[in-house]
């Protein structure tokens, strides 16, 4: 080896080092400045400590807090161990196990002792304590390589019996790394990590809660305690996610649902929806919109069977992938005289449909297509059924039973890209009548997959076109690929939606598929009279109802746009001298189209507005003796401070425009 190494760096400019040099040496030679920000390195793209020594001439990029991605996950790394380290100082004879860093924090799992029971709550303030005490002692992380035998060693002679565990099912031959805190705390742990503890701000994280976890996540195992906390750069960072979370829990669509009276869940019925009168009226609106966008976009509506034959799904190569997600149930016919034999001698089984997509196929099969009947677009309102694990059921967002808003396009090779820019047309403008800004993301082949390289390298390289000709491919519209996010079948764009506090919500999805026609023997008679197959494009704009109503509810906490609002107006009285006057008001908004309420009850008004601004009314008209004599009312408008006076006409034409749904104005 040379005695000097080439450090090339992203200016272009190449420093020589001596060996055994670092890229903390690196960036001290380039100035102290560096030197004080840098908080990791990329060594030939490898995210690395900055003490780790170069091993050659390399490629060196810095980390700083500037690259907020790679400082963020460093940083809740960080947090994770100094929380490990925190809790074994205060409890002596608490195990540890693994934590990692999340997306907006950290957490860690604990075997706590026995005689002292499990943390709660309450332990959270000293341990915080105990970490800012670790991060103002400035303890240096440093990594060592350790022996597989020496370190089980190590972890047995300490009574970690957990991490014994995992130690010794590592592979044999594979590098263990350790990292202390100072000289008296080390975890396990392939790294990398900042260079000392007090890189981290003390001041910019928050311990949350408590919960319960079973070790490797087995019911069968031990159960521990898990300790979240949410981790930042910075205070300033840390108080915006803390508001963050105080505006998420006041816009919790559960919470909302119930006030509003718009749906319920309950055990009976784990994962599935009961809809309210007034929940159905936001679904029948967003219904009735879809129908509207997709007949004007040429597409036909089916409907499909809810249970079919296993065979089917084996042959789609569903059942292989999703089979214990989907609710099997047995096909048996019995031996009676009535019902005639047994069709087979044992049970076959059938599915409720996780998906729509073979149906479609089906459907398409039936009948002879020409290359002139495509593209064929097919659309339904599809009822799905997927077995989720009841710990990850979550309100209106993660469900058993859910309706997509499905559609398959079959069409030929030269029809894609066409096909997919109309698409992103489409959607642009639902999301924009929802008043989302979104960012467009390209998924592509995962590790285990169906198909060709060839035919993926050709479906991304489509999907990719698609998008630039529709000038969506920008920085405006966040434009990336993720590598491996794709599904096993297909490569696909999705829409990835930002609500009014900043949370990003994946909703729709354009998949270009050219495997399942090929499984489930789909073809069309192309010009020169031979069968071609179809390629297959499976989209979706809510995604589901269930979780757009719910993404919804959250955007606006309630404050659904009037179209949509299951009451659109309350006519309230203030004395009961105006309750016939209130009645007459009523009929007419009601043949005008709107959705209104009376509310004559003897309360006082401002008990009445209370009360309708919890439920998310948007309009309140106010009338008493003067209004009932002069034939008008006092609009009260949620979120808005004065009332306005206006003639029982004004009002209804005001409320007639505002009731019409973004696509009929």
């Amino acid at each position: 080896m040379s005695e000097v190494l080439k450090i090339s760096l992203p200016d272009g400019s190449v420093r020589e080092m001596p060996v055994g040099s670092t890229p903390a040496d690196v960036a001290a030679a380039i100035g102290p400045g560096l030197a004080k920000a840098a908080l990791a390195a990329r060594i030939d793209g490898e995210l690395v400590d900055l003490t780790r020594p170069f091993t050659g001439d390399a490629e060196l990029a810095l980390v700083t807090s500037r690259d907020e991605a790679e400082a963020l996950e460093l940083a809740r790394h960080d947090y994770a161990h100094i929380l490990a380290e925190a809790v074994q100082a205060l409890f002596p004879g608490t195990q540890i196990t693994f934590g990692p860093a999340t997306d907006d924090g950290f957490y860690y799992d604990f075997a706590p002792d026995p005689a002292r029971g499990p943390f709660t709550d309450e332990d959270l303030p000293a341990i915080e304590e105990k970490m800012r005490e670790i991060i103002a002692a400035d303890k240096p992380l440093r990594r060592e390589v350790w022996s597989r035998e020496g370190l089980i060693a190590r972890w047995k002679a300490e009574g970690e019996t957990f991490k014994a565990e995992w130690a010794a099912e590592l592979p044999e031959g594979e590098e263990l790394t350790v990292y202390w805190s100072g000289h008296d705390w080390l975890d396990m742990c392939r790294g990398p990590h900042l260079p000392s503890t007090g890189k981290l701000d003390p001041k910019a994280f928050k311990l949350t809660r408590v919960s319960g976890a079973y070790w490797r996540g087995d019911q069968k195992n031990a159960m521990l305690s898990r300790i979240y906390g949410t981790g930042w750069l910075n205070k300033k960072q840390l108080d915006a996610h803390l508001h963050r979370l105080e505006e998420a829990a006041k816009r919790d669509h559960r919470k909302l649902g119930a006030e509003m009276d718009l749906f319920h869940l309950q055990q009976e019925a784990h994962g599935s929806v009961f809809w309210h009168p007034k929940g159905y009226i936001v679904w029948r609106e967003l219904e009735a919109y879809m129908r509207r966008a997709i007949d004007g976009a040429g597409y036909k509506e089916v409907k499909t069977p809810q249970v079919m034959d296993s065979r089917q799904w084996e042959q789609s190569g569903h059942w292989g992938k999703y089979r214990e997600n989907m609710f099997v149930i047995p096909d048996e016919v019995p031996n009676t005289e009535e019902a005639g034999p047994i069709i087979s001698g044992e049970a076959d089984w059938m599915a409720l449909k996780p998906m729509n997509c073979p149906a479609h196929v089906l459907i398409f099969k039936q009948g002879i297509k020409s290359y002139r009947d495509l593209p064929l677009r097919i659309y339904e309102n599809g009822c799905c059924h997927r077995n989720e694990p009841h710990g990850a059921l979550h309100g209106l967002m993660r469900v058993r039973q859910f309706t997509q808003d499905d559609a398959h396009i079959f069409c030929r090779e030269d029809q894609i890209v066409a096909e997919v820019e109309a698409f992103c047309a489409l959607a642009d403008r639902i999301y924009k009548d929802f008043g989302f800004t979104y960012a467009i993301k390209l998924a592509l082949r995962p590790e285990q997959r169906f198909g060709t390289d060839a035919m993926w390298d050709q479906a991304e390289a489509e999907l990719r076109q698609a998008v630039r000709d529709a000038g969506l491919a920008t920085g405006e519209y966040g434009w990336e690929e993720l590598p491996g996010e794709g599904a096993f079948y297909a490569p696909k764009l999705e829409w990835h939606l930002t609500d009014a506090i900043g949370r990003t919500w994946q909703v729709g999805t354009i998949q270009s598929d050219r495997v399942l026609p090929e499984r489930l023997d789909a073809s069309y008679v192309g010009e020169d009279g031979e069968r071609h197959r179809p390629v297959l494009l499976h989209r979706a704009i809510f995604g589901s109802y269930e979780r757009f109503v719910g993404i919804l509810i959250e955007h606006f906490a309630g404050k659904l746009p009037v179209w949509l609002a299951p009451v659109q107006a309350v006519v309230a009285t203030i004395v009961s001298d105006a309750d016939d006057y209130a009645k007459e008001a009523v009929a007419k908004l009601k043949a005008a189209g709107i959705r209104v309420e009376s509310d004559l009850r003897n309360e006082k008004i401002n008990y009445k507005v209370r009360e309708h601004s919890l439920k998310k009314v948007p309009h309140l008209l106010v009338v008493g003796k003067r209004e009932a004599e002069e034939g008008t009312v006092a609009v009260r408008t949620l979120g808005e401070q004065q009332q306005k006076g206006m003639s029982l006409d004004e009002a209804i034409a005001m409320l007639k425009a505002e009731t019409l749904a973004p696509d009929l104005r």
